[in-house]
């Protein structure tokens, strides 16, 4: 499938809301399915655009596939970077569009992103336990487990995190 990577317009902030619900709920990761608190936060696609940086797939038909928030250092979406590192969160595909490399190509623009910062030596992210689809691009990509990290941003949920060492340009 021909996918592009490209910032989110604001006419999409609706769809990928809807898109980042639906993966959360589909997928049993809110505990408390349509009553969780995190899903208007989910569905707040307008207040993330204009806090980080929102990037979104798109099919060659311009299709919006899935999406994810992108927070350079120091960015108020950062839950857990360093000074020197970026992270990326709330990583969400279509369910129609799984499998089809939307999810990865998000995630190597996140690196790409990271890797043309100044100063920047890693990425970071945190995800669920469940979300197995996940971690298997994170790890092909290079990322490694960082469980010393690992932490509970609410009662009851561990996220485990991964990081990217970017290694300079020669």
């Amino acid at each position: 499938m021909d996918i592009t990577i490209r910032p989110i317009e604001p006419a999409e902030h609706a769809l990928l809301g809807d898109i980042t619900a639906e993966a959360y709920l589909g997928d049993g990761l809110l505990a408390f399915g349509d009553d969780d608190p995190y899903l208007a936060r989910l569905r707040d696609i307008s207040r993330r655009a204009a806090e980080a940086e929102v990037l979104v797939a798109a099919d060659a038909g311009g299709r919006v596939l899935g999406g994810v928030t992108y927070a350079a250092p120091g960015n108020p979406w950062a839950d857990i970077a360093a000074a020197d590192e970026a992270e990326f969160r709330t990583l969400a595909v279509s369910r129609e569009a799984r499998g089809a490399g939307a999810g990865e190509a998000l995630v190597r623009a996140c690196i790409d992103r990271a890797r043309g910062t100044t100063g920047v030596a890693g990425i970071i992210l945190s995800t669920q336990p469940a979300m197995h689809g996940a971690h298997r691009i994170y790890r092909r990509l290079g990322f490694v487990r960082t469980p010393e990290r690992d932490w509970s941003p609410v009662a009851d949920l561990t996220l485990l995190t991964f990081r990217l060492e970017l290694r300079p340009s020669v």
